[in-house]
């Protein structure tokens, strides 16, 4: 063909018919051209496939580990809300102590001590640079922002995990009823962080303390006291802080599912 297009300019030139010629060349500069521009739209076509199908490996692995952070979250909201019932209990007995089951105080006690933190699943989207494959623009956004969403709720849980095993393990110690705890703790067979979701694969019997302090003396602890109040009111802003985060997974999981099928 090259070949061809060379004849005809040679001829042209041959004859002298010089106008004709750069008819000619000008035609055949545009036709190259067109021919480049067919060339990148091809490769550019063949570039975007490419990337949509990089896209949909990369949003059937984040579907999977939303679901996962979900079921996580779900998790830890449900456990904050026991600690809101064992301490709203714990405060009653405190305002009324008279007639309290010691059992039911060491029980809802341990039951405080627990320190919920949600732990998402780590991506690395921004700096492996599969963010930009996103095309979607509201799940870019909402990817981009993922991990300051997780800060709001991981800097209130940290604050409760500093003062659980930090002020309440020493109140607790002071009382001596450390060893009563612990005998709640594994013979409660309702722990839902447990991937062996038989009930009896946690329990074990270690006996309660004979050193304890008896119930009257563990409901005139005025730091106890204090204490339950604060793990009341960080878990229950930390679950405001997660309803809001699990609304966000779910419309993360929509868009996701969406482009999918798209």
């Amino acid at each position: 063909m090259i070949k061809f297009f060379r004849k005809i300019r040679y001829d042209l030139m041959e004859k002298n018919k010089t106008g004709k010629y750069f008819k000619y060349a000008i035609g055949e500069i545009i036709l190259v051209v067109i021919g480049i521009l067919i060339a990148l739209q091809i490769n550019n076509l063949n570039e975007n496939r490419k990337e949509r199908i990089r896209e949909q490996v990369v949003l059937k692995q984040l579907k999977e580990d939303y679901k996962a952070d979900l079921s996580q979250l779900l998790e830890k909201m449900s456990t904050r809300e026991k600690i809101l019932v064992s301490g709203i209990r714990l405060l009653k007995a405190f305002d009324k102590p008279f007639g309290i089951n010691r059992d039911s105080i060491i029980k809802d006690i341990a039951v405080i001590n627990n320190d919920p933190t949600f732990d998402p699943i780590q991506n690395n989207l921004s700096s492996s640079g599969n963010l930009m494959l996103i095309s979607n623009r509201r799940l870019n956004h909402l990817l981009s922002n993922w991990s300051s969403d997780v800060v709001a709720v991981q800097e209130i849980e940290l604050i409760w995990a500093d003062k659980a095993k930090g002020q309440l393990d020493i109140i607790t110690s002071e009382l001596g009823i450390g060893r009563d705890l612990a005998n709640s703790f594994l013979s409660d067979s309702s722990h839902l962080w447990l991937l062996d979701k038989n009930p009896n694969s946690f329990n074990m019997e270690i006996g309660n303390s004979k050193l304890g302090a008896p119930a009257n003396e563990i409901l005139t602890d005025k730091r106890l006291e204090s204490i339950i109040a604060s793990g009341i009111s960080l878990n229950r802003s930390a679950n405001i802080q997660s309803e809001a985060l699990r609304k966000r997974i779910l419309e993360i999981l929509d868009l996701i599912e969406t482009e999918i099928k798209n």
